[in-house]
């Protein structure tokens, strides 16, 4: 097993393996996931996609257990590019803008992320849009000369406060209707959104994945920088991740019974 990647509906399966040939995937990450997954040994892990609610997220403490193995731990898009830019500092490889944006602070909260989703036996659909992806979608509209900055701006307001398993392109343009919002600019964006629409997330997992590919093609032995220390917590943890961790690599942690997702 050479690369085990978390995803959900970031991206689609074959993506992924298009990407990385050897990659096998897995739902997305809950809390003892990557503990498991580092028992194996593979060449490197990534996170794209991973539970908030309705299971316990994926703990810093097992991401920095596999460092410290040696194993190349990448982050990404959601969960994994807010896990990566918590512990970046520690050798986690966080990939993309929406990493960036929080490492650096330029967004901080974890709806900026979250999604609502189907099942797995769905494939994982979304349901709804993630707010880093309006926002991209809204500054290249305004970079474009379709709306204002202003009315750019303001159309992020109205997401940021909705919540985020109700933000969908339509409820927005019925909100920003309602908020007085100029009708000429709602009219330019609903009518070239699919020129202008930015997928973000989707972005950020490729470029992940890319860069993954090209690093283990003539990978170097990796060494963390720091000495991992054992903890009651965490025996506790591993103890519980190693009893059950045939189920949870066979099916994950009841992924296909919640709808909710944060891709930290």
């Amino acid at each position: 097993m050479s690369v085990i990647i978390f995803v959900g509906p970031t991206l689609k399966a074959d993506e992924i393996k298009a990407a990385l040939a050897d990659a096998t995937c897995r739902p997305p990450v809950t809390q003892g996931d990557v503990y498991r997954a580092a028992r194996f040994a593979p060449m490197a892990i990534g996170i794209i996609d991973g539970y908030f609610s309705g299971a316990p997220s994926v703990w810093h403490k097992e991401i920095l257990w596999a460092l410290s193995q040696g194993i190349p731990v990448y982050g990404s898009a959601s969960m994994g590019a807010l896990r990566a830019a918590e512990l970046h500092a520690f050798g986690m490889r966080g990939v993309g803008g929406i990493f960036e944006a929080y490492r650096d602070g330029r967004i901080e909260d974890d709806d900026e992320v979250a999604v609502m989703h189907g099942p797995a036996d769905m494939g994982y659909v979304p349901l709804s849009e993630p707010l880093v992806s309006i926002r991209a979608t809204l500054e290249n509209a305004a970079k474009l000369g379709i709306v204002s900055a202003d009315f750019s701006q303001a159309l992020i307001a109205i997401a940021k406060a909705q919540f985020f398993g109700r933000r969908t392109w339509e409820s927005l343009f019925t909100l920003a209707r309602e908020h007085g919002l100029p009708a000429a600019g709602i009219d330019a964006l609903t009518a070239s959104l699919d020129a202008v629409r930015v997928d973000q997330k989707r972005q950020d997992g490729l470029a992940m994945l890319r860069e993954m590919a090209a690093t283990l093609a003539d990978p170097e032995p990796f060494r963390a920088a720091f000495r991992f220390e054992r903890t009651h917590f965490w025996d506790e943890l591993a103890a519980r991740a190693a009893a059950d961790e045939e189920t949870s690599l066979e099916g994950g942690a009841s992924a296909e019974q919640v709808t909710e997702e944060l891709r930290l």
